[in-house]
């Protein structure tokens, strides 16, 4: 490693002033700028002062010695960091130890030679070098995440709008062809293609954006009460549409509304409700069906989405919620997707003190569902 030794700062401190010209004559020769001090009280200015990368630190000096001027370094949040070499006469076990318990990186025993004073400076030095390119590269890494993140989060948002309103013009389009469907059969079919991979991309983009900002931090729960009996039934019959391509229907099965009562953030919960529901019917086989329940168990209000799908191996499930192993594979009918929805859909119900749970056999289908704190209301 070729390190610039001219930018960094060595303090020597040394009662005696032939050793401290010593130290700053052999250290300079290497480039390195060096600062002297005779005492502790003079050392603490000039570490305010100058900001000394390493300091040469005597043991003993009198008034305060090198080991009490040790532990005031390492006591104080912007020293602490500062590497220590002590110059001693003492080399017993005792006082060496003692030296590194108080915060020293390495000692130098007196009288000392000068190719070894220098080999443990440079030791040090090079690993202030290493540590400063780790930090510069893991600054530059954060800004690289950061503008990845930001590119991300802008890419979402602006192709977001523009998604929902093709989306709602094909469900117009859909709905008036579909009142004359004996006429438009052709036309149907192609706008109902198109319709679907719609609602696909959407719910892509819609899951990217969320995901970017609650990587960002920027994502906080805004919770109000209301009853998830209701508001998931009115997420099924928009769900309704999506199955009927596949001809899946969807059962809904809840306890009395008053019992669902819970007080989270609405968008949060209808953004987790709708990724399992639509992971339901990708992963079901055609003319299948699907139960969505709303139960409730002590405190906690319980919502299911069960199907009779493909069903994931063990292997996969282990992989599921973790970010750094999450994957997607196809639906029944080779239907892609990014593998965010469930993650969103973890981050968004640990966000509203939710959980989320699963069970799956492969060849036999899944239930995807979580829990949420019941609440009055009051």
């Amino acid at each position: 490693m070729d390190i610039d030794f001219s930018k960094f700062t060595v303090l020597a401190v040394d009662d005696i002033p032939t050793n401290t010209l010593l130290i700053k004559m052999t250290l300079e020769q290497s480039g390195l700028r060096v600062i002297t001090a005779q005492n502790a009280e003079e050392a603490f200015q000039l570490i305010e002062q100058e900001r000394p990368d390493l300091i040469l630190l005597d043991v003993l000096m009198p008034g305060i010695d090198g080991f009490e001027m040790a532990r005031q370094l390492k006591e104080h949040p912007e020293h602490k960091w500062v590497p220590i070499i002590f110059l001693t006469a003492l080399d017993s076990t005792t006082d060496i130890v003692k030296g590194f318990q108080l915060g020293a990186d390495d000692y130098v025993t007196k009288p000392f030679n000068k190719e070894e004073l220098m080999v443990r400076v440079s030791h040090q030095i090079q690993l202030l070098e290493a540590k400063r390119t780790i930090e510069q590269q893991k600054k530059e890494l954060e800004e690289i995440i950061a503008g990845r993140d930001a590119m991300y989060s802008v890419i979402a948002h602006d192709l977001r709008m523009p998604m929902a309103t093709m989306k709602m013009i094909l469900n117009v389009l859909f709905l008036k062809i579909k009142e004359n469907e004996h006429t438009c059969n052709d036309l149907l079919e192609s706008v109902q293609s198109a319709n679907e991979i719609c609602e696909e991309l959407y719910i892509l983009l819609d899951n990217l954006l969320k995901w970017t900002k609650s990587q960002l931090g920027r994502l906080k729960a805004l919770p109000q009460f209301f009853y998830l009996g209701e508001f998931i039934k009115g997420d099924v019959e928009v769900a309704a549409a999506h199955a009927s391509t596949k001809n899946i229907g969807i059962r809904f099965e809840s306890v009395n509304n008053e019992e669902t009562g819970v007080y989270a953030d609405t968008d949060m919960i209808k953004t987790a409700v709708r990724n399992l529901i639509n992971n339901a019917i990708k992963y079901s086989y055609r003319d299948s069906e699907i139960t969505i329940s709303i139960e409730r168990e002590a405190d906690r209000v319980i919502c299911k989405v069960a199907d009779t799908g493909c069903g994931i191996c063990e292997k996969d499930q282990a992989r599921l919620l973790n970010p750094a192993t999450h994957f997607t594979t196809y639906g029944t009918e080779n239907e892609s997707g990014s593998g965010l929805g469930l993650l969103l859909t973890d981050t968004f119900l640990k966000l509203n003190n939710g959980l989320l749970f699963f069970h799956s056999k492969q060849g036999e289908g899944s239930t995807f569902g979580f829990s949420l704190p019941a609440h009055t209301g009051k």
